[in-house]
């Protein structure tokens, strides 16, 4: 099954974006390969460049208080087991604590380090840090696996407890969702939102049916064209029922 997200606004987008980068991060981190720490490296500056946009730390702050505030008031009910409610909010808690403790702005101990600022200004060319052009940089990367990974983890420490909220206000949204079993007739679904604010989509569908959505949706209506790609892999109209699984969640 593939699973498929849409956000309904900017502040989801900016989060989806930034957990994206985050995963493409711990993949290429663990590797070995000095062309692989250096696709880590560039992903730390394009997190900073995504992160930069808004102020995100107040606005996930912000976000981890509504939270907390809402799980507290279902200590009293007796389907909920205070085990895991308590573990969720120990959660939050650190969380919040380690994101309060994040000083100035976001990736400010990147931005003052003039060798990873040369670094990020020769990334954005197009071979750009080869390494006639960046000989310090091609040093560092014939270090041992061990001493570049702990550098890199070095710098993106300080990022961390911003991933780590992400994380959580993320999977929370998720688990807010109640999944519809719903089919497509002739590669096509509408459905009228009525006005209801959603925060994100979600639709599970079975890979083998080769069909790709493609979403609109504000908080009037959702649409939902199928697509599928041929040997040219360009996307031309599917044709036919597509059944599929529909979420939408809200805080």
């Amino acid at each position: 099954m593939i699973v498929y997200e849409y956000p309904f606004n900017e502040r989801i987008r900016t989060l989806l974006r930034l957990e994206d980068l985050h995963e493409k991060f711990v993949f290429f981190v663990s590797q070995e390969s000095p062309l692989q720490h250096h696709v880590a490296l560039s992903t730390i500056f394009e997190m900073l460049e995504v992160a930069g946009r808004a102020d995100l730390k107040m606005d996930l702050l912000q976000e981890l208080e509504r939270q907390r505030q809402t799980l507290l008031g279902f200590r009293s009910n007796p389907n909920v087991l205070p085990e895991m409610l308590d573990a969720v909010l120990d959660e939050l808690d650190q969380t919040s604590e380690a994101l309060k403790g994040m000083q100035g702005k976001t990736g400010q101990h990147i931005r003052e380090n003039e060798w990873l600022m040369s670094i990020r200004g020769r990334t954005i060319i197009p071979g750009g840090a080869c390494e006639f052009d960046l000989p310090s940089y091609y040093a560092w990367q014939q270090h041992p696996a061990e001493k570049r990974y702990s550098d890199i983890l070095s710098w993106f420490a300080p990022l961390a407890p911003l991933f780590d909220a992400i994380g959580i206000v993320l999977r929370l949204l998720r688990e807010t969702g109640h999944p519809v079993k719903i089919s497509a007739d002739n590669g096509s679904y509408q459905q009228m939102l009525q006005g209801k604010s959603y925060q994100m989509l979600r639709i599970t569908i079975d890979e083998q049916l080769g069909a790709i959505p493609e979403i609109s949706a504000n908080k009037y209506m959702l649409w939902i064209r199928y697509t599928s790609q041929g040997g040219d892999l360009k996307p031309k109209a599917f044709e036919g029922e597509v059944p599929f699984e529909l979420t939408l969640c809200n805080f």
